[in-house]
């Protein structure tokens, strides 16, 4: 029973994970859509572009080693580094937005990304976990 409940747990994690890097990059893409549609017509924004690599690595690269126990290891990595740079660039931006409007503590809070952030160390804390029921 206890082998049972482990590989169902595995799913549900694996599932999690997933649904978060998918989560992740739909809501990034409509952040930062980099087919802009902005003052100067259609185009293609490198920026934006950029900045969507990271949850679509996630997703797709990162789910992708986890499928398999001698990959698993270079997936608990990569998300991790994602994580961190995600977590860096994001915070960067909201100091620096919410600095130059000089916008009060509640602001840094409500609107800025720390919710984000939040949701990428969430995506890491499940990666680990079925990474240690993985290495088991």
């Amino acid at each position: 029973m206890v082998i049972k409940d482990a590989i169902w747990t595995k799913r549900a994690l694996f599932a999690a994970l997933i649904l978060l890097a998918a989560s992740g990059f739909m809501l990034h893409f409509r952040i930062h859509n980099f087919m802009d549609h902005g003052h100067e017509g259609p185009g293609f924004d490198v920026t934006h572009f950029i900045s969507n690599l990271f949850p679509l690595i996630d997703l797709v690269l990162v789910t992708a080693l986890f499928t398999s126990k001698k990959t698993a290891v270079y997936g608990y990595v990569l998300n991790g580094m994602l994580v961190i740079f995600g977590t860096v660039f994001m915070a960067h931006f909201s100091i620096a937005e919410l600095t130059s409007k000089s916008a009060p503590l509640f602001d840094w809070i409500t609107k800025s990304t720390l919710p984000a952030i939040c949701i990428a160390w969430v995506d890491f804390f499940i990666g680990k976990a079925l990474y240690d029921l993985m290495i088991k």
